[in-house]
């Protein structure tokens, strides 16, 4: 695999929830090297509009045809905002990764769900796409679900793409850069 492999890392503002709005901020970069690009789009606080969103970003950059894969920090955004990693993938035919610190608690997760969500039987489904795999690091594990690679191909990536920690640097950019614009200073983990 290349070292100098082009990536979408995507991930969301900080927000709150009276908010209507958080950002996702996409950045295309060169393995975990050289940054190309900036996207940014608006989505649904708790809303359904995560998964056309990512597709409209990978469709609308000018570096489509160049990317290789897509990051994304985890499988929600804007609170339950849920992508369907599966139809990103339909969509663009772009491999899609997630990446998360913390073994999702489904348990915890199906509650919250429950409790605020008419469709939350379809959104658990969506969370639950996939099959989540723990890949070790120096430091702690990561938990990652991939589409259109297989799970060496998606370690490789990850590797190839992590300069220090366990976060791969195109979703540690987008977290800055995000939380950067809505704060006035980045702050906390991708």
């Amino acid at each position: 695999m290349k070292k100098q492999i082009r990536l979408l890392g995507v991930d969301d503002s900080p927000f709150s929830f009276s908010d209507k709005y958080a950002t996702l901020i996409g950045v295309v970069m060169r393995g975990g090297e050289y940054l190309e690009c900036v996207l940014s789009r608006q989505i649904s606080i708790d809303g359904d509009d995560a998964t056309f969103t990512c597709i409209d970003m990978i469709k609308n950059t000018k570096h489509k045809k160049q990317l290789k894969a897509l990051l994304l920090d985890g499988v929600t955004f804007g609170g339950f905002n849920v992508v369907d990693i599966q139809e990103v993938h339909r969509s663009t035919n772009l491999t899609v990764i997630t990446v998360t610190r913390d073994k999702p608690d489904f348990y915890k997760i199906e509650k919250a769900l429950k409790n605020n969500f008419a469709d939350w039987k379809n959104r658990l489904n969506l969370m639950k796409k996939g099959r989540l795999h723990v890949v070790k690091t120096r430091y702690n594990p990561i938990y990652i679900k991939c589409i259109g690679i297989d799970i060496e191909d998606a370690k490789e990536i990850i590797k190839l793409s992590t300069i220090r920690g366990v976060v791969p640097e195109p979703i540690r950019v987008a977290h800055l850069i995000a939380s950067g614009i809505i704060r006035g200073e980045s702050y906390g983990k991708a």
